[in-house]
């Protein structure tokens, strides 16, 4: 008699089991591992993002800083009028209206975060109505010799209720006002103040400093209009060497430990810890920026912007 040979034609059940575990813990790593990837390689490009919007808006700034110090030596032979508004002008903890004039009727609520008020006023270049395009406000419209132009930057929400940083000018009929970069926590402004005219600042004060000094003046007139004349001659506001503007953005949640401890010192900590400086938004700390959401990556941009010696 032949022995009887059992040929095995499938899997048993502990077999099967075992399979199906081990290919679900492959198969529960593989996706593990792609979940990581993805939310690396999105905050690379949200942390790319920021840096290159950072990277925009304070050049955007530094060159309407240098063009508010431009003089058209063709037309104004002498040198700009002293009796002339300043060039430059800031508010503390303010923002202005879209449509308003210049930072005139400025709010103090819904500032986000201290942010400031930087305005900045040039002559432009080349005949109406369309200039010869040398001269542009910050939304990138030319400005004739004819007309002055402006470019006014303030924090505001938009209609989601997110902080963008904002670009104010005087169109054709009105004014408007355009984002330049989104995701801002706070928009600081210094101003690099040169009592002596030797090109270089003393000290950096913010704009609440500079009107003190000038309401301190003792000002010379018989009338309101003499007087404001004499103010416009002698404001500190025309005795600036640098502007120095600092921005915090934003971008993707940060899952670093300690992440929500973090402090953020827009101007450094040296000038956060200065006794007796009041300059709500320099010092932010990310318990109060994240409230009840998650840490986030936030980066301090900043720049330091000289004007040419007075009379120079």
């Amino acid at each position: 008699m032949r022995p009887r040979v059992h040929r095995q034609r499938g899997m048993t059940m502990a077999e099967l089991l075992v399979a199906m575990t081990v290919g679900l813990g492959v198969l529960l790593a593989a996706g593990s591992l792609f979940v990581f990837a993805t939310r690396a390689f999105a905050a690379q490009v949200e942390t790319a993002a920021m840096d290159d919007a950072g990277r925009y808006s304070l050049d955007v700034m530094a060159r309407a800083v240098r063009q508010s110090a431009f003089v058209d030596w063709e037309r104004d032979s002498a040198g700009p009028d002293a009796a002339a508004p300043a060039r430059v002008a800031g508010l503390d903890a303010r923002r202005v209206t879209q449509t308003g004039f210049a930072i005139d009727n400025a709010i103090a609520n819904a500032v986000v975060h201290g942010s400031d008020v930087l305005a900045l006023r040039y002559p432009g270049t080349g005949a109406p109505p369309g200039g010869d395009g040398t001269t542009l406000d910050c939304a990138g419209f030319s400005v004739h010799r004819d007309e002055e132009g402006w470019s006014i930057f303030y924090v505001a929400r938009n209609a989601q209720g997110d902080a963008e940083l904002r670009c104010k000018y005087r169109g054709a009929s009105n004014w408007s006002a355009d984002a330049v970069v989104g995701a801002v926590d706070s928009f600081q402004v210094l101003y690099g103040l040169d009592l002596d005219a030797d090109g270089a600042p003393e000290r950096y004060v913010h704009a609440s400093a500079l009107s003190a000094l000038d309401a301190g003046l003792v000002l010379v007139g018989a009338t309101a209009a003499e007087r404001d004349a004499d103010l416009r001659r002698r404001t500190h506001w025309k005795k600036l060497a640098s502007v120095r503007v600092a921005l915090l953005l934003h971008g993707a949640p940060s899952r670093l430990e300690g992440a929500g401890n973090a402090r953020y010192d827009l101007f450094g900590p040296e000038y956060g810890d200065m006794a007796g400086i009041a300059d709500a938004g320099t010092r932010l700390l990310e318990a109060t920026l994240a409230g009840r959401g998650a840490p986030r990556h936030r980066k301090v941009f900043t720049t330091t912007i000289a004007l040419p010696a007075r009379g120079g």
